[in-house]
């Protein structure tokens, strides 16, 4: 009973926070734009491009990096799915008084797909390459934040997002 109050709480204070993040009304269209250009990076085109290109093109140290980056995508990406379909989370425009400023990928919020594939490509080619490991990373962070600031996702959705990739990117 503790543990159910402790989430409730947790989730009041997760859908205030987001509500504090979109503000439409002040939402400029040259930070929007940034945003959604942010959110693409995270998409599926973007994420099996930044995997696929370099395996195709690379060799060396770059192609083994693309080839972890492709399987830390796909793994990863089962994973969410996954936990999309067992948790069923509804979608913050579904449960909050604002919409998304970008077209919602499904129905399910929880976590999120976009936050993970940019997570995942990233820190995969981090793990490769150090010297660019800290701007690979605040881009695969950007991306989350955008998937906030466009009000696609809660905040937890986004860090659980980024966690499943992180979490599969070390177990392989």
């Amino acid at each position: 009973m503790a543990q159910l109050t402790l989430l409730h709480r947790m989730e009041r204070s997760e859908r205030a926070l987001f509500v504090r993040c979109v503000d439409h009304a002040s939402n400029r269209r040259t930070q929007r734009a940034a945003w959604t250009v942010l959110t693409h990076l995270g998409g599926t085109a973007c994420s099996i491009a930044a995997a696929l290109g370099p395996l195709l093109l690379a060799n060396g140290s770059l192609r083994a990096a693309a080839e972890r980056a492709l399987v830390i995508l796909v793994v990863s990406h089962l994973v969410v799915q996954l936990i999309k379909r067992t948790i069923n989370r509804p979608r913050p425009s579904v449960r909050e008084a604002t919409q998304s400023l970008v077209a919602e990928p499904d129905r399910f919020s929880f976590p999120s797909g976009h936050s993970c594939a940019a997570m995942a490509v990233c820190f995969a080619y981090a793990m490769a390459f150090p010297a660019v490991a800290i701007p690979l990373v605040a881009l695969a962070v950007l991306v989350g934040a955008s998937r906030v600031f466009l009000g696609v996702h809660y905040p937890g959705d986004v860090v659980v997002g980024q966690a499943i990739a992180i979490v599969t990117a070390l177990a392989i």
